[in-house]
């Protein structure tokens, strides 16, 4: 090797040594599982039972921590506090070396039977690399949340093949319908439980013109059986191929999304259909979109006319306006449980206990 090529050679691993030094890697990345993993469903909790509150996401106040706190113990919960949950790294909840910490001190606590993230936000992808799947697999225990916690949703059931479940967050305002279907689906583990959409939802609909889109509305009808996949839609398009994906096929696929003007909305569904086609799945479920419409008196689509673009043309069973996403009356999804969805009955039957 010439002067020249010795030092180009020098030049490329200086900087790759420097890189390495500014972006270190976690100890190990997972790879694409071959095959789906078994799943393991997590003890179910009982009255009393100590429940951890943690941030892997957006940072919180101290009125959102104390909010989360009292509707832990409300539900007849304990509370352990996560050690890192008021500390604040730009708009993150502290760096993801700490978030990492603490979701993985409450899985290896013996005393805490669930973790709730107490927001979502953003920042959970940063986790994903850095998470020990192994001990979340010795140690199953209920997770629960939504929006960015998809992230952690998605990663885990790959991954370590636990059970979570997307559902309220500590600091929601809980309504009696969302903590029914929470409790229920955590605490009293049934062969099938049979969610009925939100009344306040439906009602919403009717008297706020501006809500329609509040209403449940079939775009193809009929049922479809398979494992509940999916969760906030920038979340699951994000990871769309990655080791981190939602494996769609033959699953009822739910999706929820809020402040994204329509063709954001198409560019994600895009994204997800080019990466694993919608047709693979057994039923799509998308829910209440909210914040979704056209912004400002530009040209647009509507959602509906958004959503209709890539689901009318599916010959599985599609409806939108499910009783999930950021809103208050929400049901709760576990995370790769078999389900049906029935169009005619405005029903989400899940087919098995999610807890044992």
């Amino acid at each position: 090797m010439d002067r020249r090529g010795f030092g180009r050679s020098l030049g490329s691993s200086l900087a790759a040594a420097l890189a390495a030094a500014a972006f270190p890697m976690a100890a190990a990345t997972p790879t694409s599982p071959k095959k789906t993993m078994q799943l393991i469903k997590p003890p179910r909790l009982l009255p009393g039972d100590t429940i951890g509150l943690v941030t892997p996401a957006g940072q919180v106040s101290r009125a959102a921590i104390e909010k989360a706190i009292a509707n832990t113990e409300t539900l007849g919960f304990q509370v352990k506090l996560g050690r890192y949950l008021e500390e604040v790294n730009g708009n993150y909840a502290g760096p993801w070396q700490h978030r990492v910490d603490d979701l993985h001190a409450m899985f290896a606590d013996p005393d805490v039977k669930a973790i709730w993230a107490i927001r979502g936000g953003s920042g959970a992808m940063q986790l994903l690399p850095h998470l020990d799947y192994g001990l979340m697999r010795r140690h199953p225990k209920i997770l629960v949340g939504y929006s960015d916690i998809t992230a952690l949703h998605l990663a885990i059931h790959r991954h370590a093949g636990l059970v979570t479940f997307h559902g309220p967050v500590g600091m929601s305002t809980l309504s009696d319908y969302s903590t029914e279907h929470l409790l229920n689906v955590l605490m009293r583990p049934e062969d099938s439980y049979v969610i009925p959409m939100a009344l306040d939802n439906s009602r919403k609909a009717f008297y706020e013109p501006d809500n329609a889109h509040f209403a449940l509305r079939t775009v193809v009808p009929g049922t479809g059986t398979g494992r509940l996949m999916g969760g906030n839609l920038a979340m699951v398009s994000a990871l769309a191929g990655t080791p981190y994906a939602a494996d769609i096929r033959d699953a009822l696929l739910f999706l929820e999304e809020v402040n994204e003007e329509p063709y954001r909305v198409d560019r994600m569904l895009m994204q997800l259909n080019l990466n694993q086609p919608f047709r693979s799945a057994a039923g799509i479920m998308p829910g209440i979109f909210e914040g979704c419409g056209p912004a400002g008196d530009g040209p647009s689509l509507t959602l509906d006319e958004t959503t209709d673009q890539h689901l009318r043309p599916l010959a599985i069973p599609a409806v939108t306006g499910w009783s999930f996403g950021h809103i208050r009356h929400q049901f709760t999804l576990p995370m790769g449980i078999r389900a049906c969805m029935d169009t005619a009955r405005q029903t989400l039957t899940l087919l098995e206990a999610a807890v044992r």
